[in-house]
């Protein structure tokens, strides 16, 4: 039989029976389809502005933007993602997890604490409405931060721009006592700064591991540092408290955990240098308390905190359900002062029933992180869910000793949990889905894990 050399056609290559001898035709075949546009992009992309609006108060520090009102302007487009996003998100309405339920409770009281506030209606209904922002950006988050690779975008805008505030912080208020006023908001005195730095700075931590690349590991490492050295010079005892709580609680998920000795090591010989060459403020401060010296400048604070915490008593006693209003303690006070404890700033001016859904905001951080940790995540995903704990048990202590009952970084890092949570299960209910195709009684295994997935879903 005669055998045939050199290369064989394509179209003689046998195939099997029934299968037709001739190509298939050009347009019979499929296109590749173009790569996929992120869902909702337009809202999210103005969720990234509120976020950089809020967190880095740009209009403060860039010549020109002070003309514009950008806090207010963003705050709309936020409010427009909103009603974009309702509808055309996976997630529903109905699917919100009880954090916003609850935050939605405490922004109605605190509206009605304000109009029936016994000190100054018109001012405690502004700072209430400066608070409702915070439910738009929470329900917006929510609707739209539906990948890890989403929120971590918006966890980088928030290290980001405090590493900046920081530094610019740092460079223009050296020459002061302590570092002070440089920038309006929340970074306007510093305490509000130092707590600011101390929520955001394990978020440093993850971006420091997630990071492969030495340059980048370096570039957050440092603006760790930069961070830590601002609060330092902030003289800030609240604020020096609440981030030695929450870098504890990063070194031992980080480095005991995540088995990094050198994290460990290095974490305490950077603390040692910072308080040897920063550190002479805060430990002053600390040290004035305890002189039991009255011309001292700290020791005079601590005195009048504690009047202050009286006061706030006597004032939740006279007034138990709805306070005195949002921001009315400091006329209240007749010391233009406010409490310096979180809890009692909100029970004395939104309060008790206030106070309760506060609490419950933050037990459901911790119940969306306590849920987490029975679930296989990925090594990006850990990491970030060890920067959550941290600021969340930073602030759980901090609160202690700072009046910071209406920043927005607490309420922020809970909804950071609850994305991070949602993404997750809806990723485990895909996987199981795909899964549930290997035969009739898999299937039927994977819908009951399905149903599970949904019952823990919904006891959030």
């Amino acid at each position: 039989m005669a055998t045939t050399t050199g290369p064989i056609h394509p179209d003689a290559v046998r195939r099997p029976r029934g299968e037709s001898q001739h190509p298939a035709p050009e347009q019979s075949r499929q296109p590749e389809s173009p790569p996929q546009r992120e869902p909702l992009s337009g809202a999210y992309f103005w969720l990234v502005v509120f976020f950089v609006v809020y967190c880095a108060r740009p209009e403060d520090w860039i010549p020109g933007l002070r003309l514009f009102p950008l806090a207010k302007i963003s705050g709309i487009f936020a409010a427009l993602a909103l009603v974009l996003s309702v509808g055309r998100s996976k997630r529903r309405i109905q699917d919100l997890p009880p954090e916003v339920w609850f935050t939605l409770l405490l922004t109605g009281w605190l509206i009605a604490s304000s109009m029936l506030s016994p000190i100054w209606r018109g001012g405690a209904l502004q700072q209430t409405l400066d608070f409702a922002k915070l439910l738009v950006a929470m329900l917006v988050g929510m609707l739209v931060v539906t990948s890890v690779v989403r929120l971590r975008r918006l966890l980088f805008v928030q290290a980001a721009s405090v590493v900046v505030v920081s530094a610019i912080s740092m460079e223009v208020g050296h020459s002061h006592l302590r570092v002070n006023g440089v920038l309006g908001g929340m970074y306007g005195n510093p305490n509000d700064l130092a707590f600011a730095i101390a929520l955001t700075v394990p978020l440093c931590f993850a971006f420091t591991l997630r990071n492969t690349r030495t340059i980048i590991k370096a570039a957050w490492a440092g603006a760790a540092l930069v961070m830590a050295a601002t609060l330092l010079l902030t003289g800030s005892r609240g604020g020096l408290i609440t981030f030695g709580i929450a870098t504890l609680v990063c070194v031992w998920h980080f480095g005991v955990q995540g088995k990094r000795p050198l994290l460990v090591l290095g974490t305490i010989v950077a603390a040692l240098a910072l308080f040897v060459v920063e550190g002479g403020i805060v430990t002053q401060r600390f040290a004035d308390i305890s002189a039991n010296d009255s011309q001292t400048e700290a020791h005079a604070s601590y005195e009048e905190r504690r009047l202050l915490i009286g006061l706030s008593m006597h004032a939740i006693a006279d007034h138990p359900l709805f306070g005195l209003g949002p921001g009315d303690f400091t006329v209240y006070s007749k010391m233009w002062r406010e409490v310096h404890m979180a809890y009692l700033q909100v029970a004395v001016e939104g309060g008790v029933p206030a106070l309760i859904f506060y609490l419950l905001i933050f037990w459901r951080g911790f119940a969306n992180l306590r849920r987490l940790r029975h679930m296989d995540l990925d090594a990006e995903t850990q990491l970030f869910a060890w920067a959550l704990h941290g600021t969340l048990v930073g602030f759980l202590v901090g609160a202690l000793f700072a009046p910071e009952a209406y920043q927005y970084f607490p309420f922020f890092t809970v909804t950071y949990t609850a994305v991070l949570r949602a993404t997750v299960e809806e990723q485990s209910r895909a996987e199981l889905l795909s899964a549930g195709e290997s035969g009739p009684a898999s299937a039927g295994h994977q819908a009951r894990r399905i149903r599970w997935l949904g019952w823990a879903g919904a006891a959030r």
